[in-house]
């Protein structure tokens, strides 16, 4: 039964203020429930009797100056319960997009592969449909059960489901499904495999202003979509915006968007992450479309600088921040970016930048834009600055750890209250694009490759997959094991890393972004089991380029150039991408299989490398380093790619000459091998050099070069004529020294160079700031 006046005026011991507020209530409430049915939408009204005065219905108080308070909202309970009431009498009913004669979707027709997420009422699965038009085709599902549902967290469930249904744009997230049981709401949207927006700053803790610039354009569009649909979006932050594949934004999350409700068009609710609320939303004037460009600016902030510009250490005091601090402008910004950043503050919505009628014309038209091509931008023709390193269409690298190493699970929902289902009827829905589709269905396409792995989230530990077998190799954090996958008996390698020991992280993303290329190793499958991380990949079955050469006895120069082509090759397309190996010793050199040819050749072991990065840590891109990179990042590059050119000097030399440039043996001491290296003092006379051509002994003087930045680069030895001509280069045999003493001084001289290096002290990354902020939002809680 809906309670009554006298119920409601019995269970406050204030009854003055009770009856005052009872005239109004009906009024109130037919407003409140028009608002989007949010219970803690601001509602005032003047009480009778005293018409100066401003009262705030939920917290009882005369307000005298609203303008300048920040407070939270405090519901009475029996409020909360006759608004429940009074969304189930007015619930309007919105039919569900469905084609006459298909099926809605179920969860039976979605195969669970891995859990991506998890909140405080729901999980987020990345799945498999099973069943036609679509069958094989990645989602992400998100499933929320009902009867942990507050009445605000149901409306904007449907509001959410609402919203995407009618949203058809590029950079916004795209619902293809929505279905729902009796205990639980279901919405099959978009597998963004790039993660989201924070993931990425949290590891790179600041970025360009042309990472920001390409971002912001992108969301921008979005944006202006948005509002040209009168929605407000209201939960602007960099946890909202989702990466695809491409690395192109998509905004997803749209549980707190509004349509404005009231004549002058604004929403009056006090919702969204504080960090990101405008002045209006925190002092509660009501809000219109110019509260996301405020929510604009504080996500460009902190993308540039990798903080927020208005947080204090609560709630309150980050409110009146908003309210009243004056923003210190950092000055290593451009003057577009500072100019764009004090026309999207402004406290005063009427003021800011996009409030006016031409809205997301205004911030299009400022400088910081003036090199976005608007048309290309939308028609996804403008390459982002960053490419997430996804190799398959089921990786998961971008994901928490947390949640994907979970069994994914959807366990049945606890039956929710009587009204629960009638509140949510016509959730169900299937994308227009799915239904016209489905009259021509291709045959199904075959699943993906049966390889059992992480990624691909049906086997979470690495022995449900594999047996392991013998050693291969040992490394200083890791060991290389042969191993047997058990669905196909396939053998493969595996490198076991100590993750106490190193961070594998940068190993992994550069393996996965550019396995793909025909000599370097292609990374099959990664496991964590919280202390190791096991890289599956092929075997090397031919073993160590050094070990082929010198059991060969004889190598010609013609085949000692067709060795270093592929290798250069190989590396120069890594240092064009700006990854250095910095470990390219011969033992990390493997043939793929026994035939011997150079296009068998591997590249391994990539524990050493790293991509290039701005001195605020950013991941670098090519197109963006001569301007963006501080030169001493540069001159650092340029030497760790000068080593790279400098290890494979190294290993021409031993393929011409049968022994090592610095070292005559195993016995050499560090000091010896380090004097030789460091002066430059190495011999291209007697022995094989008597035989070996000019070009040969001039390309090796080059590639040993004492100053790493007068050495020739990559793609300088791939243009050198002793690679060009290769063809016209003797075939004469060159003899080796014995296979056991040239192996034993290639150790003896990387080892004197890696015990020379002093290793700097980290500290680990769960200390800084934006990993703690990750770990606050992101409550574990069980489905």
């Amino acid at each position: 039964m809906l309670p009554t006046y006298h119920h409601f005026q019995k269970t406050n011991k204030n009854k003055k203020k009770v009856t005052t507020g009872c005239n109004h209530l009906h009024t109130q409430l037919r407003v409140y429930c028009a608002s989007s049915f949010y219970y803690f939408d601001t509602l005032l009204f003047t009480a009778r009797g005293a018409p100066s005065e401003q009262t705030d219905l939920f917290t009882q108080q005369t307000v005298s100056d609203y303008n300048c308070v920040a407070r939270e909202p405090q519901v009475p309970p029996l409020l909360k319960v006759i608004t429940y009431w009074f969304i189930i009498l007015f619930e309007i009913n919105i039919t569900h997009v469905v084609k006459e004669g298909s099926e809605k979707a179920d969860a039976s027709q979605f195969e669970l592969l891995k859990v991506l997420g998890q909140g405080s009422f729901g999980k987020v699965f990345l799945v498999r449909k099973v069943t036609p038009p679509d069958a094989n085709q990645l989602y992400a599902m998100k499933v929320l059960k009902k009867a942990t549902l507050k009445v605000r967290d149901r409306v904007r469930t449907k509001m959410e489901r609402d919203i995407l249904a009618d949203v058809n744009h590029p950079f916004v997230v795209k619902l293809h499904y929505a279905f729902q049981t009796e205990g639980k709401l279901y919405l099959i949207l978009d597998f963004l495999r790039g993660g989201d927006l924070f993931t990425r700053l949290s590891k790179e803790v600041m970025f360009t202003e042309e990472d920001v610039k390409f971002y912001l354009a992108e969301l921008a569009l979005g944006l202006d979509h948005l509002h040209s649909l009168g929605i407000i979006y209201r939960d602007l932050k960099p946890e909202n915006i989702l990466l695809d594949e491409e690395g192109h934004i998509k905004l997803t999350d749209f549980g707190l968007c509004k349509e404005a409700i009231d004549h002058e068009k604004k929403a009056y609710s006090f919702c969204g992450t504080v960090e990101y609320m405008a002045p209006e939303v925190v002092n509660r004037q009501g809000h219109t479309h110019s509260a996301d460009w405020w929510s604009f600016g504080v996500l460009m902030f902190e993308m540039l600088t990798g903080a927020l510009p208005f947080q204090g250490k609560d709630r309150k005091e980050t409110m009146n921040l908003i309210l009243k601090a004056r923003l210190g402008m950092p000055q290593f910004l451009s003057a577009e970016a500072q100019s764009l950043l004090r026309a999207l503050f402004k406290r005063n919505p009427a003021n800011r930048l996009g409030s006016n009628a031409d809205g997301a014309e205004e911030i299009k038209r400022h400088g910081f834009f003036s090199t976005i091509d608007w048309n290309k931008l939308f028609r996804k023709e403008m390459k982002p600055p960053f490419r997430p390193a996804v190799a398959r269409p089921d990786d998961t690298f971008y994901f928490d750890s947390e949640f994907t190493s979970r069994t994914p699970k959807d366990s049945p929902g606890v039956p929710p209250s009587a009204g629960a289902h009638q509140l949510f009827r016509g959730f169900s829905f299937v994308a227009t694009t799915l239904l016209e589709e489905e009259g021509s269905v291709e045959p199904s396409q075959p699943p993906p490759h049966p390889v059992v792995q992480q990624l691909h989230g049906k086997n979470l530990l690495f022995s449900d997959g594999y047996v392991l077998k013998e050693d291969i190799g040992m490394g200083s954090f890791s060991v290389c094991k042969r191993c047997i996958h058990k669905a196909t008996n396939t053998e493969y390698a595996v490198k076991m890393i100590d993750k106490t020991s190193t961070d594998p992280s940068e190993e992994i993303e550069i393996l996965l972004r550019y396995g793909q290329h025909p000599n370097i190793i292609t990374l099959k499958d990664v496991y964590d089991n919280g202390k190791q991380v096991f890289l599956v990949a092929e075997l090397m079955r031919g073993g160590e380029l050094l070990d082929r050469i010198l059991k060969q006895k004889f190598f010609s120069e013609r085949e000692a150039s067709a060795v270093l082509h592929t290798i250069t090759k190989t590396v120069e397309y890594l240092h064009s991408q700006g990854v250095v190996h910095r470990d390219l010793k011969p033992s990390n050199i493997l043939y793929v299989d026994e035939s011997g040819n150079p296009e068998s050749i591997r590249i391994c072991d990539f524990g050493f490398a790293k991509q290039l990065r701005a001195n605020n840590g950013l991941l670098m891109t090519p197109c963006y380093t001569a301007n963006f990179v501080a030169p001493e990042v540069l001159k650092r590059q340029g030497y760790d790619e000068g080593c790279d050119i400098w290890s494979l000097g190294v290993l021409l030399y031993t393929m011409l000459a049968g022994f090592t440039p610095f070292a005559n043996g195993p016995e050499d001491t560090p000091n010896e091998i380090l004097n030789r290296i460091g002066n430059g003092h190495f011999s291209l006379t007697g022995g094989n050099w008597d035989t070996v051509s000019d070009a040969a002994k001039d390309l090796v003087s080059k590639m040993l070069h004492v100053d790493p930045h007068q050495r020739l680069t990559a793609k300088q030895v791939l243009r050198h004529p002793w690679i060009v001509q290769r063809d016209k280069l003797p075939n004469s045999q060159l003899p080796h020294q014995d296979p056991k003493l040239v192996k034993g001084a290639m150790a003896a001289t990387y080892s004197a160079l890696k015990n020379s290096q002093p290793t700097p002290e980290l500290k680990p990354i769960e200390s800084s700031f934006l990993a703690q902020r990750r770990v606050k939002k992101l409550p574990s809680t069980s489905l």
